[in-house]
């Protein structure tokens, strides 16, 4: 089945349309109800938890990832106010902390009111830009928790991009 099959087909619950996405791209995947999927895959650093949820109240499908990153209480303040820094960058999505885990998220949702439908581009993209976020600032989080930096020093790091290979 091709991607083009899946679109031409688009269920009308979008988890639907993530579940064959994933069963085309060979990802790992737990349906836990008709409204919830989560995937696992993996990025550059990390292993991230992907949970697209469509939540019919407010006709959004929801994307959560977390990743195997626990914040301790004495890095917490800091990584706030990294998480503000952060933020201000992105341009879909934001990070925020899960209080009852103290574990870091990328959240977006893709908004589909008045009987819209989910393509496969939007979900990928969606999916795409978590993976991308959590790849692009992985590192800073890893500053400020286990290097001690405060946060405008791991954003610096963070957002120094380099060319070519050493």
């Amino acid at each position: 089945m091709s991607l083009i099959d899946i679109e031409a087909e688009a269920p009308a619950n979008p988890v639907d349309l993530v579940e064959r996405l994933a069963a085309v791209h060979d990802w790992s995947f737990e349906r836990s109800d008709e409204d919830e999927i989560t995937l696992s895959l993996n990025s550059r650093w990390t292993d991230c938890h992907v949970s697209f949820q469509w939540m019919d109240e407010i006709e959004a499908l929801h994307l959560a990832c977390a990743f195997d990153f626990k914040v301790p209480d004495n890095r917490r303040t800091e990584v706030l106010k990294l998480l503000a820094l952060i933020n201000e960058q992105m341009w879909l999505g934001h990070f925020d902390i899960w209080s009852q885990e103290s574990v870091i998220m990328f959240r977006h949702a893709l908004v589909l009111t008045g009987g819209a439908t989910a393509s496969d581009r939007q979900c990928e993209a969606i999916l795409g830009a978590a993976i991308d976020a959590v790849e692009r600032y992985y590192p800073a989080f890893q500053f400020v928790v286990w290097a001690g930096k405060s946060a405008r020093e791991a954003m610096d790091t963070a957002l120094f991009d380099t060319v070519g290979e050493a």
